[in-house]
Protein backbone atom coordinates (compact mmCIF):
# COMPACT_ATOMS: atom_id res chain seq x y z
CA UNK A 1 0.00 0.00 0.00
CA UNK A 2 1.14 3.49 -0.80
CA UNK A 3 1.53 5.48 2.41
CA UNK A 4 1.96 8.74 0.52
CA UNK A 5 -1.29 8.36 -1.41
CA UNK A 6 -3.30 7.60 1.75
CA UNK A 7 -2.77 11.04 3.26
CA UNK A 8 -5.09 13.79 1.99
CA UNK A 9 -3.90 17.01 0.35
CA UNK A 10 -5.12 20.15 2.13
CA UNK A 11 -6.32 22.88 -0.24
CA UNK A 12 -5.45 26.35 1.15
CA UNK A 13 -7.68 29.39 0.72
CA UNK A 14 -7.23 31.17 -2.60
CA UNK A 15 -6.43 28.01 -4.57
CA UNK A 16 -8.92 26.85 -7.22
CA UNK A 17 -8.83 23.25 -8.50
CA UNK A 18 -10.54 21.98 -11.65
CA UNK A 19 -10.63 18.43 -13.00
CA UNK A 20 -11.61 17.74 -16.61
CA UNK A 21 -11.15 14.06 -17.45
CA UNK A 22 -7.58 13.19 -16.56
CA UNK A 23 -6.34 16.82 -16.75
CA UNK A 24 -5.97 18.57 -13.39
CA UNK A 25 -5.68 22.38 -13.30
CA UNK A 26 -4.65 24.35 -10.20
CA UNK A 27 -4.93 28.17 -10.01
CA UNK A 28 -3.51 30.38 -7.29
CA UNK A 29 -1.90 33.74 -6.60
CA UNK A 30 1.49 32.69 -8.07
CA UNK A 31 0.09 31.32 -11.34
CA UNK A 32 -1.66 28.39 -12.95
CA UNK A 33 -0.40 24.83 -13.46
CA UNK A 34 -1.96 21.82 -15.15
CA UNK A 35 -0.98 18.16 -15.41
CA UNK A 36 -2.29 15.10 -17.22
CA UNK A 37 -2.72 12.36 -14.59
CA UNK A 38 -2.78 8.60 -15.07
CA UNK A 39 -6.38 7.38 -15.63
CA UNK A 40 -6.00 4.50 -13.13
CA UNK A 41 -6.09 7.06 -10.27
CA UNK A 42 -9.30 8.91 -9.39
CA UNK A 43 -9.37 12.12 -7.36
CA UNK A 44 -12.09 13.03 -4.87
CA UNK A 45 -12.43 16.68 -3.86
CA UNK A 46 -14.40 17.25 -0.67
CA UNK A 47 -14.34 20.84 0.55
CA UNK A 48 -10.83 21.76 1.63
CA UNK A 49 -9.15 18.40 1.06
CA UNK A 50 -8.34 16.14 -1.83
CA UNK A 51 -8.06 12.31 -1.74
CA UNK A 52 -6.68 9.68 -4.11
CA UNK A 53 -8.83 6.64 -4.99
CA UNK A 54 -7.34 3.64 -6.80
CA UNK A 55 -7.56 -0.15 -7.11
CA UNK A 56 -5.58 -1.42 -4.10
CA UNK A 57 -4.79 -4.76 -5.81
CA UNK A 58 -3.07 -3.18 -8.82
CA UNK A 59 0.65 -2.45 -8.22
CA UNK A 60 0.86 0.09 -11.05
CA UNK A 61 -2.21 1.96 -9.78
CA UNK A 62 -0.76 2.01 -6.25
CA UNK A 63 2.52 3.53 -7.40
CA UNK A 64 0.73 6.01 -9.66
CA UNK A 65 -1.51 7.10 -6.78
CA UNK A 66 1.51 8.13 -4.71
CA UNK A 67 3.04 9.91 -7.70
CA UNK A 68 -0.22 11.73 -8.49
CA UNK A 69 -0.59 12.87 -4.87
CA UNK A 70 2.98 14.21 -4.79
CA UNK A 71 2.55 16.04 -8.12
CA UNK A 72 -0.76 17.62 -7.05
CA UNK A 73 0.66 18.64 -3.66
CA UNK A 74 3.66 20.28 -5.38
CA UNK A 75 1.29 22.11 -7.74
CA UNK A 76 -0.80 23.43 -4.82
CA UNK A 77 2.28 24.56 -2.87
CA UNK A 78 3.75 26.11 -6.03
CA UNK A 79 0.72 28.27 -6.91
CA UNK A 80 0.15 29.36 -3.30
CA UNK A 81 3.66 29.77 -1.82
CA UNK A 82 6.12 29.11 -4.66
CA UNK A 83 9.47 27.32 -4.80
CA UNK A 84 13.04 28.55 -4.94
CA UNK A 85 16.45 27.01 -5.55
CA UNK A 86 19.79 28.63 -4.72
CA UNK A 87 23.05 28.15 -6.62
CA UNK A 88 26.52 29.33 -5.62
CA UNK A 89 29.47 30.05 -7.92
CA UNK A 90 32.84 29.12 -6.44
CA UNK A 91 35.99 30.07 -8.32
CA UNK A 92 38.18 33.06 -9.14
CA UNK A 93 36.42 35.29 -11.66
CA UNK A 94 33.16 33.31 -11.67
CA UNK A 95 30.24 35.75 -11.95
CA UNK A 96 26.52 35.77 -12.73
CA UNK A 97 24.29 38.67 -13.71
CA UNK A 98 20.57 38.53 -14.52
CA UNK A 99 19.23 41.03 -17.07
CA UNK A 100 15.61 40.82 -18.28
CA UNK A 101 15.20 37.28 -19.65
CA UNK A 102 18.93 36.42 -19.90
CA UNK A 103 21.33 35.16 -17.25
CA UNK A 104 24.90 36.10 -18.14
CA UNK A 105 27.46 33.67 -16.70
CA UNK A 106 31.26 34.01 -16.61
CA UNK A 107 32.59 30.59 -15.62
CA UNK A 108 36.25 30.57 -16.61
CA UNK A 109 35.72 29.79 -20.29
CA UNK A 110 37.03 31.99 -23.10
CA UNK A 111 33.50 33.26 -23.73
CA UNK A 112 30.57 34.35 -21.54
CA UNK A 113 27.51 32.09 -21.41
CA UNK A 114 24.07 33.62 -22.02
CA UNK A 115 21.31 31.43 -20.55
CA UNK A 116 17.77 32.17 -21.78
CA UNK A 117 15.39 32.18 -18.81
CA UNK A 118 12.20 30.20 -19.61
CA UNK A 119 8.78 31.72 -18.99
CA UNK A 120 7.35 31.09 -15.53
CA UNK A 121 10.79 31.38 -13.90
CA UNK A 122 12.45 34.41 -12.33
CA UNK A 123 16.16 34.52 -11.61
CA UNK A 124 17.75 36.94 -9.16
CA UNK A 125 21.44 37.58 -8.52
CA UNK A 126 21.76 39.33 -5.12
CA UNK A 127 25.55 39.03 -5.34
CA UNK A 128 27.83 38.13 -8.24
CA UNK A 129 28.29 34.59 -6.94
CA UNK A 130 24.72 33.76 -5.85
CA UNK A 131 21.82 32.77 -8.11
CA UNK A 132 18.24 32.41 -6.82
CA UNK A 133 15.74 30.65 -9.10
CA UNK A 134 12.05 31.21 -8.22
CA UNK A 135 8.78 30.01 -9.69
CA UNK A 136 5.65 27.94 -9.17
CA UNK A 137 6.60 24.78 -11.10
CA UNK A 138 8.96 22.63 -8.98
CA UNK A 139 10.02 20.43 -11.90
CA UNK A 140 10.89 23.41 -14.11
CA UNK A 141 12.91 25.08 -11.33
CA UNK A 142 14.91 21.90 -10.79
CA UNK A 143 15.49 21.52 -14.54
CA UNK A 144 16.72 25.12 -14.91
CA UNK A 145 19.03 24.74 -11.88
CA UNK A 146 20.44 21.51 -13.33
CA UNK A 147 21.08 23.15 -16.71
CA UNK A 148 22.92 26.08 -15.11
CA UNK A 149 24.95 23.69 -12.92
CA UNK A 150 25.85 21.57 -15.97
CA UNK A 151 27.79 24.48 -17.52
CA UNK A 152 30.51 24.01 -14.85
CA UNK A 153 29.81 21.25 -12.30
CA UNK A 154 31.95 21.34 -9.14
CA UNK A 155 35.26 19.56 -9.53
CA UNK A 156 36.62 17.37 -6.72
CA UNK A 157 40.14 18.82 -6.27
CA UNK A 158 39.61 22.54 -5.66
CA UNK A 159 35.80 22.56 -5.44
CA UNK A 160 35.44 25.16 -8.19
CA UNK A 161 32.22 25.33 -10.18
CA UNK A 162 28.48 25.89 -9.86
CA UNK A 163 26.90 24.05 -6.96
CA UNK A 164 23.59 23.94 -5.17
CA UNK A 165 23.58 25.98 -1.97
CA UNK A 166 23.15 22.93 0.27
CA UNK A 167 25.40 20.62 -1.79
CA UNK A 168 28.49 19.13 -0.19
CA UNK A 169 31.32 18.36 -2.61
CA UNK A 170 33.62 15.56 -1.50
CA UNK A 171 37.18 16.78 -2.02
CA UNK A 172 39.97 14.51 -3.19
CA UNK A 173 43.52 14.67 -1.98
CA UNK A 174 46.06 16.19 -4.38
CA UNK A 175 48.84 14.13 -5.90
CA UNK A 176 51.80 13.59 -3.56
CA UNK A 177 55.47 13.69 -4.58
Amino acid sequence: MSRIAKSPVIIPAGVDIKKEGSVMTVKGTKGQLSVNLNPCVEIEIDGTSLRMVWDKNDKVATSQAGTARAIINNMIVGVSVGFERKLTLIGVGYRAQAKDKVLNLTLGYSHPIDFEIPSGITIETPTQTDIIIKGSDKQLIGQVAAKIRAYRPPEPYKGKGVRYNEEHVVRKEAKKK
